[in-house]
């Protein structure tokens, strides 16, 4: 008896995740698997931008834990956006979304968001519905996860469901394979650096702004393409003065509280190893800047955390750390679990199912 295309999707992520034996942080979450391989496909389809330039994968790559590589991200055609790319991993997990947690904990709102804001994906959604409903390998795909046809609330769906199957696998810190130096790292990470107090949990975040002095990024204001996008999403939300701004406000978009200027989400320390630049504007390039930045106890900001302060730490204690760092970080994502790979999926499992369903 031929297979349901439903039954093959499923069949598919499983063989291709293979994650069975593997050691993640936390418990995977339940998702509808034919939901999420349709994700999968949306995630990598540039159709879904308005001039079909740019995917969600643009900007969250897999191979980079679902980062860009870059400082600052690019955005849509005409425009360059004024933050650095978060990683992916773990999302389904987060208590909050963007580097100023001005998004709750819902998916959904997030993939409304990055798909139509204008200097993002500049998407009408009626029109990414349209596009969805004359392609028949989609049809099939929403009607094999339950849907009856393409819809912009199933498209969101199924975006979520793949995001949350971007889970950390087998990183030393949880597989019990530390270093001797990562080891020692650990024990400064929890005590003389004190780094815990902000990074902690399994994702070391506590989904939290808080203003550690990073220092701003200059490209932002010196690229017109740049500050256009800045100054568009300030106008947005009600930043006073937007126009003549020369630093990111961070939470205050949200709170329109002085005491939250330039604060921002403590980030995850998820899979350091492949997200390089680091912090919301990507000022520092390696793991060794951002360790210095600490142990000189953050930057000069009027609104500083308290609890920063120097460390004093020896060359010796600041490898360390990184060894430390650097062994939360675990497989690449770059496999056929996370991976549409549009040449290698076999459409005639499509037509094989059309002809006995029909």
């Amino acid at each position: 008896m031929k297979r349901t295309l439903h039954a093959v999707l499923v069949a598919m992520l499983a063989a291709g995740a293979a994650h069975a034996q593997d050691v993640t942080p936390d418990p995977a979450i339940s998702v509808d698997e034919a939901r999420a391989e349709l994700g999968k496909r949306m995630f990598y389809d540039t159709r879904l931008s308005g001039d079909t330039s740019l995917s969600c994968a643009s900007c969250h790559q897999p191979d980079k834990a679902f980062t860009d590589g870059q400082a600052l991200s690019d955005a849509y055609t005409g425009a360059a956006h004024f933050r650095n790319a978060p990683t992916l991993a773990n999302v389904g997990f987060r208590e909050a979304w963007m580097h100023d947690g001005r998004l709750g904990t819902n998916l959904n709102d997030v993939a409304r968001e990055m798909i139509t804001e204008t200097y993002l994906m500049n998407m009408d959604m009626r029109i990414m519905q349209e596009r969805m409903k004359q392609d028949p390998v989609y049809v099939e795909m929403f009607a094999a996860a339950g849907m009856s046809e393409p819809s912009n609330g199933g498209a969101r769906n199924a975006l979520m469901d793949f995001m949350k199957t971007i889970q950390s696998r087998n990183a030393p810190f949880d597989t019990g394979a530390m270093s001797a130096a990562a080891e020692r790292g650990q024990g400064i990470f929890e005590g003389k650096g004190g780094c815990v107090a902000c990074h902690s949990g399994s994702r070391f975040t506590d989904d939290k702004v808080h203003n550690t002095g990073v220092p701003g990024n200059p490209e932002i204001w010196a690229d017109p393409a740049r500050h256009s996008a800045f100054v568009t999403y300030a106008k947005f939300m009600g930043v006073e003065n937007y126009m003549n701004l020369r630093e990111d406000l961070g939470a205050y978009v949200r709170t329109h509280r002085d005491d939250t200027r330039r604060s921002f989400l403590t980030p995850s320390l998820r899979e350091l190893s492949w997200t390089a630049p680091y912090m919301h504007n990507g000022v520092f390039e390696t793991l060794a800047e951002v360790v210095d930045f600490y142990d000189a106890g953050g930057g000069a900001d009027p609104l500083k955390d308290s609890r920063l302060a120097p460390l004093g730490l020896v060359p010796s204690e600041k490898a360390d750390l990184i060894a430390f760092l650097e062994a939360l970080s675990g497989d690449s994502f770059d496999t056929d679990a996370y991976v549409w790979r549009e040449d290698d999926f076999d459409y005639a499992l499509i037509e094989d199912w059309l002809n006995t369903s029909n």
